[in-house]
């Protein structure tokens, strides 16, 4: 049985670009706040005049670095999204803060899949998060790499923890229209998302966005 594969689409930068992931079959809309490196960050105001603009059916995802429950909890009463995305590891204590303050706030966790720790670490945080985002950054450097790489990660490891997991599973990391369906094919996610790989010198490009719709789709 084929379920529709969801799309989210990263690094909104305007209402307008909102409104064409939308347009063209978007799920949900990832809002990127302040980070330590990476493309597509954008004001506290903005994300909020994009995720107020955006009609409810559509998730909007908030991506915050903090990782203290008061910290995470402050970004999202700035931004108001309906969903806040975890991009660097927390702690469970705090993610039952995070929940206790914002109980109606889906909490989704990314994991960076590196290695065989990456299932481990995927399997614990399902326990806590109502959803995983596996993405190809790298938390050990100095400056952390926390998203937004273009990079893929090991597909096969990815599949792994979806299979290891009963909650929902995003992929990440590097997709593109030429590579989309290969990647729901091997790993079976939930959802794919996407930044870098339907821009063209960082703007959402029509062209590219349909194309990788078309290519998500072509399975369904």
């Amino acid at each position: 049985m084929h379920f529709k594969t969801r799309v989210k689409i990263c690094c909104i930068s305007s209402v307008q670009e909102a409104h064409s992931a939308i347009a063209v079959g978007a799920s949900a809309l990832g809002l990127v706040g302040e980070m330590p490196s990476g493309p597509g960050t954008i004001s506290d105001p903005l994300i909020q005049e994009i995720a107020l603009a955006v009609p409810p059916p559509v998730a909007t995802f908030l991506l915050t670095s903090r990782t203290t429950a008061e910290a995470v909890v402050a970004h999202h009463q700035l931004v108001q999204t309906n969903t806040i995305q975890l991009v660097d590891a927390i702690d469970p204590d705090v993610f039952a803060a995070i929940r206790e303050a914002l109980p109606g706030v889906k909490l989704v966790q990314v994991v960076h899949v590196q290695d065989e720790r990456s299932v481990e670490e995927a399997q614990q945080a399902a326990t806590y998060a109502d959803a995983i985002l596996l993405d190809s950054g790298n938390p050990k450097l100095k400056v952390k790499e926390l998203g937004g790489t273009g990079r893929i990660h090991d597909w096969v490891l990815s599949r792994r923890i979806r299979e290891s997991i009963r909650k929902p599973l995003f992929l990440a990391g590097g997709l593109t229209p030429e590579n989309v369906r290969e990647a729901i094919e091997v790993v079976q996610p939930f959802g794919v998302d996407v930044c870098s790989g339907v821009r063209t010198a960082g703007l959402l490009d029509q062209y590219k966005l349909e194309k990788f719709m078309r290519a998500v789709e072509k399975g369904s």
